[in-house]
């Protein structure tokens, strides 16, 4: 309040001052230029320059104000202009989240044209319209954010492939990413993806020869990657053993397939089932028995012992005794208990075979177990608990059933 006072009595003093001076001398200005003749006071002249000096602050402010305006004076404004465009960003990220393609599309391109960095908004603009399926929009969107950002070549080039992929053009996507790769060899997602296409295309053989790469630059965990190369060998054994030879499908292909692993992939469990399973469904089923018997001598496995009660050997009666001699190390091993059954009534063994179904059904109620017996009990004139088997087994329905010889029908 004291400073108030303070201020009202210096303009009063200041205001009484100026007046004292006009009063006591007014002074003379004289502006002359050709035909143009000033004259006044000095006191009205400075009056003058001071209105004009109003006169010009007040413009400048109103110009700046329209020049800035919110919308209310001026929506074409700068200010309003990167307002809009915030809000085209928002909602196109929002509507792509939400799959408005339509929508995300339009407000994507129209964020990307007036962003400085408009890269992302170009990706997800030619991801809505090839959601929409109009592929050459896409495809123009994406030259378009090239030619904004020449230096995210990899990115948009990646970004194509996967599009690419979507859409179902399988071969162009694997062009874009053999291109990318050549570029960039050891760039972790051009590998990622090239792997997953190549996968997705059922191309082991350019899989396997992938997995160096995948290796040597630490694309995949080792778990993951461990077992993408156990499928990749394993697949790959299955196309070569349907691959024809001089018009023939053999077993030459398969061999050569299992050659090429090395000598620890030979002793993986997973990889010998599928070398074995291979064989089997080939006719090779001596062969078959040979591979099995070793590596389940090497190192006993659930799911080999299961295969080998599927194959017939050469010597049904040894192999049975091979059989039973993995027994003493696995006496409540299911699949093993399952396999001797099968190999018994591969010998004609009716009531050894019922004895090792049975004992395998009361560690595992297994569908195949349950088939096998219900067969072998059917043929015994057991009816009723052969359909009760098979009941139960139809809740487990398997198709792994071996067509093993059964004792002939008993009639009452």
């Amino acid at each position: 309040m004291k400073r108030l006072y303070v201020i009202v009595f210096l303009l009063i003093a200041a205001a009484a001052a100026l007046g004292l001076a006009i009063a006591e001398h007014a002074g003379y200005v004289l502006i002359a230029y050709k035909s143009f003749r000033y004259e006044s006071s000095l006191w009205a002249t400075l009056a003058l320059i001071a209105v004009l000096w109003l006169l010009f602050w007040g413009i400048k402010v109103l110009v700046e104000l329209v020049m800035t305006s919110s919308g209310v004076v001026n929506p074409w404004s700068r200010r309003n202009r990167s307002r809009r465009v915030q809000v085209a960003i928002e909602h196109g990220q929002l509507d792509l989240a939400e799959g408005r393609w339509a929508s995300a599309q339009r407000h994507l391109h129209r964020a990307a044209e007036a962003e400085r960095q408009p890269l992302l908004y170009y990706l997800g603009a030619a991801r809505a319209a090839n959601e929409q399926g109009h592929y050459e929009e896409s495809d123009n969107l994406l030259e378009r954010a090239l030619e904004r950002q020449p230096q995210a070549e990899l990115a948009i080039a990646l970004s194509h492939a996967q599009l690419q992929t979507d859409r179902g053009d399988t071969d162009g996507a694997l062009a874009t990413l053999q291109a990318m790769h050549e570029r960039h060899p050891h760039n972790a997602q051009t590998l990622r993806q090239l792997q997953r296409l190549l996968q997705q295309r059922g191309d082991w053989s350019a899989v396997i020869r992938l997995l160096p790469e995948l290796r040597k630059d630490k694309v995949l965990p080792p778990a993951e990657l461990t077992e993408l190369e156990r499928r990749a060998w394993g697949e790959n054994l299955s196309l070569a053993a349907h691959q024809e030879e001089d018009g023939k499908v053999g077993l030459q292909s398969l061999t050569r397939a299992w050659q090429q692993l090395t000598s620890a992939q030979r002793q993986e469990p997973q990889l010998v089932l599928a070398y074995a399973e291979q064989l089997r469904q080939l006719g090779a089923q001596v062969e078959a028995e040979e591979v099995l018997r070793t590596a389940l001598k090497r190192n006993f496995d659930s799911h080999l012992a299961r295969l080998y009660g599927l194959i017939r050997g050469s010597d049904p009666a040894r192999q049975l005794q091979t059989a039973e001699g993995w027994l003493k190390d696995h006496p409540a091993d299911p699949s093993l208990l399952l396999t001797l059954g099968r190999l018994c009534l591969q010998n004609s063994l009716w009531g050894k075979a019922r004895d090792y179904l049975e004992s395998s059904l009361r560690v595992q109620r297994n569908p195949e177990a349950c088939a096998e017996l219900a067969r072998l009990l059917a043929q015994l004139g057991d009816t009723e608990r052969s359909n009760q088997l098979f009941q139960e087994g139809l809740g487990m329905l398997d198709e792994r059933l071996l067509a093993s010889p059964l004792p002939a029908p008993v009639y009452a």
